[in-house]
C-alpha cells in the first residue's frame, strides 16, 4: 500500500466514524464533532511546531488557549457602560506602573555595582512600587466590578467583530510565548516543562481571580459570533420554507446551519496554517530547525544560532494556540476560566500530536481528529458496554454497580490504551515524518 493511499484510508476511517455517529445519534453531534476536531487539529499543529520541528517540550499549551479565549472577550464584548469612567484609567495607570517598577528594577541592577547596596536598593525599588501598584489598581478594580457585578461587573471589550479576536488571540499567545522564551529557553528540556506549566497555572489564576477583567469565575457569557443565531434564523421565513423542504424543523436547521457555517471558517483557517506550516517544513528555516532538533551541538558548531530559532519557532507554536483557543471561544459564546485543564488542554493535545506522528503536520491533523472523537464517544460507549456486560447481573448487586460507575473513567483509559497501542506498533505515529 502507498503512503497516500494509508493516509487517505485513515481519514477516511475517522470520516466514517463520524458519519456513523450522525446516523446513530444525531448529526448535530456529528458536526461538533467535525468543528471541533479542526480547533483541536490546529492547536496539535501549533505544538507539533514546537516539538515535532524543534524538539521544545512544552507543557503550558492550556496557558496560551486561554489567552486566546480572553481576546474574543476583549475584542469582542460590548464595552460595560460606565466602567472605563469608573476605574478604567487607574487601572491602566498602575498596570503602567507596575511595568515601570519592574523596568527601573533592571535599571537599578545594570547601572550599580554587584554587591549589598545594588541588593538593597533594587529590594526598595521592588517594595515601594509595589505598594504603590497596589494602592491605585485595589480602588479602582472595586469600583469597576461594583457596577452590576450580576450581568457584568468587569470592563468589557471593543465591541469589535469577534473575528478579529483571532488574530488577536494569536498575538496575546505570541507575546506571553516571547516573554517566556527569553527567561526558560535556556533551561534543559525537563526544566522548560516545568516552567511553562507553571507559568499557564499563573495566567489561568489571573483569569479566575481578576474579576475586572474577565469577569472571573462567574464567566462572561453571550460572546458575539461570526454566523447568524438560531433564533433569527428560526424567524426568517426564508429560511423556515427551505428547512420544510429539507424535512428538517427550524430548529434542526439552525443548529445544523450554525455548525456547519462554523466548519466552513474553521476549515478556512486550518487549510491557511496548514499550506504555511507545509511551507516552513520544507524551507530552508525548517530544514535548519530538524537539524537544531536532532543535534543542537553540530548546528551551533555551523554558526546557526539555536536559541533565536527555537524562540522564533515557540513563538509562532504559541501563537498558533492562541488563535485555536479565540476560535473555541468564539463558537461556545463564553468563556469560562475553571474549564481550562491540563487534562484536556495539554495532555490532550500531546495525544494528539505522538498518535498523529510528531514531526508531520499531517500526523497532527489526524491526530487531532481520531482523539478527539475517541474523547466525546468513548464515554457513552463505555456506557453501553458496561450496560451489556452486566445485563444478566442482579439489580443493586455490588459488582454491577462498580462496573456502571467506571464508565465515566473509560475516557482516560481509552486514551492511555490508545498512546500505548501506537507507541507499540507505530512509534513514530501513524503518519510518521519522513
Amino acid at each position: 500500500m502507498t503512503e497516500t493511499m494509508r493516509n487517505t484510508l485513515l481519514f477516511g476511517v475517522i470520516a466514517g466514524l463520524i458519519v456513523i455517529v450522525g446516523f446513530q445519534q444525531s448529526w448535530n453531534s456529528a458536526l461538533l464533532i467535525v468543528a471541533m476536531g479542526l480547533i483541536s487539529s490546529i492547536m496539535a499543529l501549533g505544538v507539533n511546531l514546537q516539538w515535532g520541528f524543534a524538539g521544545l517540550f512544552n507543557v503550558g499549551i492550556m496557558g496560551f488557549v486561554a489567552l486566546g479565549g480572553l481576546a474574543a472577550v476583549l475584542v469582542g464584548m460590548e464595552p460595560t457602560e460606565g466602567a472605563f469612567a469608573a476605574g478604567g484609567f487607574g487601572v491602566m495607570g498602575a498596570l503602567l506602573l507596575g511595568a515601570g517598577t519592574i523596568i527601573a528594577a533592571i535599571f537599578v541592577m545594570k547601572n550599580l555595582a554587584p554587591g549589598a547596596l545594588r541588593t538593597l536598593a533594587v529590594i526598595a525599588v521592588l517594595i515601594v512600587g509595589f505598594f504603590l501598584f497596589r494602592a491605585l489598581l485595589d480602588p479602582s478594580v472595586e469600583r469597576i466590578e461594583d457596577i452590576n457585578p450580576a450581568e457584568t461587573g468587569y470592563l468589557g471589550g471593543l465591541g469589535l467583530p469577534v473575528i478579529l479576536a483571532w488574530p488577536v488571540g494569536g498575538l496575546f499567545a505570541a507575546a506571553a510565548a516571547w516573554l517566556i522564551g527569553k527567561t526558560a529557553l535556556g533551561l534543559r528540556s525537563d526544566y522548560l516543562a516545568i516552567a511553562t506549566l507553571g507559568i499557564a497555572e499563573i495566567i489561568i489564576a489571573i483569569l479566575k481571580n481578576e474579576d475586572w477583567l474577565t469577569r472571573g469565575v462567574k464567566n462572561v457569557v453571550g460572546v458575539p459570533r461570526p454566523v447568524p443565531y438560531e433564533i433569527d434564523l428560526q424567524n426568517d421565513p426564508a429560511f423556515v420554507e427551505r428547512a420544510a423542504n429539507w424535512g428538517l424543523t427550524p430548529v434542526e436547521a439552525s443548529t445544523l446551519w450554525v455548525k456547519v457555517c462554523y466548519i466552513g471558517l474553521f476549515a478556512v483557517v486550518l487549510i491557511l496554517l496548514m499550506w504555511m506550516a507545509q511551507r516552513a517544513l520544507h524551507s530552508p528555516w525548517g530544514r535548519m530547525l530538524r537539524a537544531i532538533r536532532d543535534n543542537e551541538v553540530a548546528a551551533e558548531a555551523m554558526g546557526k544560532d539555536v536559541t533565536a530559532r527555537h524562540l522564533q519557532v515557540f513563538i509562532l507554536g504559541s501563537a498558533i494556540c492562541g488563535i485555536a483557543g479565540a476560535m473555541m471561544t468564539t463558537m461556545d459564546s463564553q468563556l469560562t476560566p475553571g474549564t481550562y485543564q491540563p487534562l484536556r488542554f495539554t495532555f490532550l493535545i500531546w495525544v494528539m500530536v505522538i498518535v498523529g506522528g510528531s514531526g508531520n503536520n499531517l500526523g497532527s491533523v489526524l491526530g487531532g481528529f481520531l482523539i478527539w472523537f475517541l474523547w466525546v464517544q468513548v464515554e457513552p460507549m463505555g456506557l453501553w458496554l458496561m450496560n451489556v456486560i452486566t445485563a444478566g447481573m442482579t439489580d443493586g448487586s455490588a459488582l454491577k454497580e462498580h462496573l456502571l460507575d467506571s464508565a465515566a473513567h473509560m475516557r482516560l483509559l481509552t486514551m492511555g490504551l490508545v498512546l500505548l497501542l501506537v507507541l507499540r506498533f507505530s512509534p513514530r505515529g501513524l503518519i510518521p515524518e519522513k
